[in-house]
């Protein structure tokens, strides 16, 4: 499969879904098996997904450490990850290793316990990002939580 062939299929994919897993450290995505939704996850021939989404939502994640090793065993083309949902884990703070998908245009960070509002302007390097939750947050309760500095340009912050 072409490069191009592949971004116009993947994005139509299914999420690689490893929710509702008790995830505590992101090593154990290598031996655990990713929820089945409708439609199958499509694999390359190496035997890695061929999707754009990944969702790591409502486990016990209090870091993202190893994130680019690992996913890079699990997706065929991580560079190109475009959703990634880490919504009700245990995340303090937002992982520097997010701003390196520079093809992120969603991300769910909403129920976590990011405490510090300049956690976000991490977040500023990514040029496609449109979509960003950070409601569930200590954050939530700062001065300024929605002041366009903390909106990064980005239409479907919450």
């Amino acid at each position: 499969m072409s490069r191009q062939d592949y971004m116009n299929t993947s994005v139509q994919e299914p999420p690689l879904d490893y929710s509702f897993r008790s995830i505590h450290v992101l090593q154990d995505l290598i031996s655990e098996d990713p929820r089945t939704g409708l439609r199958p996850l499509r694999h390359s021939r190496s035997g890695k997904s061929l999707t754009q989404s990944l969702w790591l939502n409502n486990n016990v994640l209090n870091e993202l450490k190893d994130f680019n090793q690992v996913i890079s065993q699990l997706l065929e083309h991580p560079g190109n990850l475009a959703w990634i949902d880490l919504s009700f884990n245990d995340l303090t703070s937002i992982d520097p290793v997010l701003t390196t998908f520079f093809n992120l245009s969603v991300l769910y960070l909403h129920g976590n316990s990011i405490q510090r509002l300049g956690e976000v302007n991490k977040l500023a390097i990514l040029p496609r990002l449109r979509s960003l939750t950070l409601h569930g947050n200590p954050i939530e309760e700062e001065k300024g939580y929605r002041t366009p500095r903390t909106r990064l340009g980005a239409p479907g912050i919450s």
